[in-house]
């Protein structure tokens, strides 16, 4: 086999749940077709976390094939909300939400893509003047037992749950995208199987050969459901690189293997000899997952970061020491109180939580210490007497000197 077969196979075999049409997929791979592969983000949140970057590591194997990368973000499919991973019907967005999530799209791919050369679309472009008669052709091509059929749906209305034709909907505007950028190739979750099908069938509807699909598996969050910015367990490609190389560290140990193949491109063969080593108990997975999460803050920050980090995580937690580098912030004063402000109200303006709600939850848990010293309300307030000077420690990777 030579490398550009390897490389085509890696493509069609790493991480991926379904081909179709394969044979006919790398056959064209192999002639060196330039295929449009098209992928659609729909800006539900403001940040893409590791699991698109699944999609996204899909579509620079196809750059580096050559082929020419097509990336919409979905300003208008995000208004209306797609449900294919939803128990319940996703609300609507409003036009100033996607607009504000959106706002950096571009920029997260680029860690992942070479934008230069990515051909890049807002889908209300087309989606927003449709009119009843098109959308009526369109709907024609589909049935409704079609859509029930859908294990989600099903599973939904035998609950007696609402569904709303908006859901119906949706798969059109997703397969029209299709139509519109003149997809050869479509990528997506496993989750989005309808709705990239879809595509094939309005493709076909519109006179254009129906593009091959390739779907990826879905992987999960730091806390072992599927990862999703609603439930607080991303590990986001902004996130900064000690925070992002702790995260990983968070992860239980059997998804090792699965962020090894879905989130990086170390070599197959090397993933292959960790897993063999961890089976045979020649490497423990601590070790495994301290690789793992060094070259996930590679990918998305640099060599120097990732080490930095490395550092960092060994220190704070591993030898449960104070990182050196932890910043200094200074109390607010409370005037109308004579005093400084509270823990609670502290923790939660320098960024240690994200509300007050929500350090005061940590205290409550129990997850907030003071020089060593848990910390047992958040009403307490801050002492320049009892406090200068000492570091607090919120959750796990949560430090602050308090410099009065």
């Amino acid at each position: 086999m030579n490398d550009l077969e390897s490389k085509i196979d890696d493509l069609l075999n790493r991480g991926v749940a379904e081909v179709i049409d394969r044979e006919h997929l790398r056959k064209r791979l192999l002639a060196g077709e330039k295929l449009r592969v098209k992928l659609g983000i729909d800006p539900t949140s403001p940040n893409i976390h590791l699991g698109r970057s699944v999609t996204l590591l899909k579509l620079r194997d196809f750059q580096e094939l050559g082929c020419q990368v097509v990336f919409i973000v979905g300003n208008f499919t995000g208004l209306i909300g797609d449900t294919s991973d939803k128990e319940s019907e996703r609300p609507m967005l409003d036009a100033a939400t996607v607009e504000f999530n959106m706002g950096s799209y571009f920029d997260q791919a680029a860690k992942v893509l070479d934008m230069g050369s990515v051909e890049k679309h807002f889908n209300a472009e087309w989606l927003r003047d449709l009119g009843f008669l098109e959308i009526g052709e369109q709907a024609d091509a589909f049935s409704v037992h079609e859509f029930i059929s859908r294990e989600n749906i099903r599973k939904r209305l035998d609950a007696g749950k609402r569904v709303s034709l908006r859901e119906v909907l949706y798969p059109l505007m997703q397969g029209y995208d299709s139509v519109q950028v003149k997809a050869d190739v479509e990528i997506g979750g496993t989750d989005q199987r309808f709705n990239i099908l879809a595509g094939r069938t309005l493709q076909s509807r519109y006179g254009q050969e129906p593009q091959d699909i390739l779907t990826v598996n879905l992987i999960p969050g730091t806390d072992g459901r599927k990862m999703s910015s609603s439930w607080g367990n991303t590990i986001d490609l902004l996130d900064e690189p000690n925070d992002m190389f702790g995260k990983v560290m968070s992860i239980p140990d059997q998804l090792i293997e699965t962020y090894l193949v879905h989130a990086t491109r170390i070599s197959m063969s090397e993933v292959d000899g960790m897993l063999e080593g961890m089976k045979a108990g020649t490497l423990n997975p601590r070790d495994a997952k301290m690789k793992l999460a060094k070259e996930i803050v590679h990918m998305y920050h640099s060599d120097k970061a990732a080490g930095g980090a490395e550092d960092y995580f060994v220190t704070a937690f591993s030898k449960k020491e104070v990182p050196l580098d932890i910043p200094s912030m200074t109390p607010a004063r409370e005037t109308a109180l004579e005093g400084y402000e509270n823990f609670e109200t502290f923790i939660a303006r320098i960024g240690l939580a994200t509300s007050k709600s929500d350090a005061r939850r940590k205290i409550e848990q129990g997850g907030v210490s003071i020089g060593g010293e848990k910390i047992s309300s958040g009403m307490i307030m801050l002492d320049p007497d009892l406090h200068d000077g000492k570091v607090l420690k919120v959750g796990k990777r949560g430090f602050a000197r308090i410099d009065f």
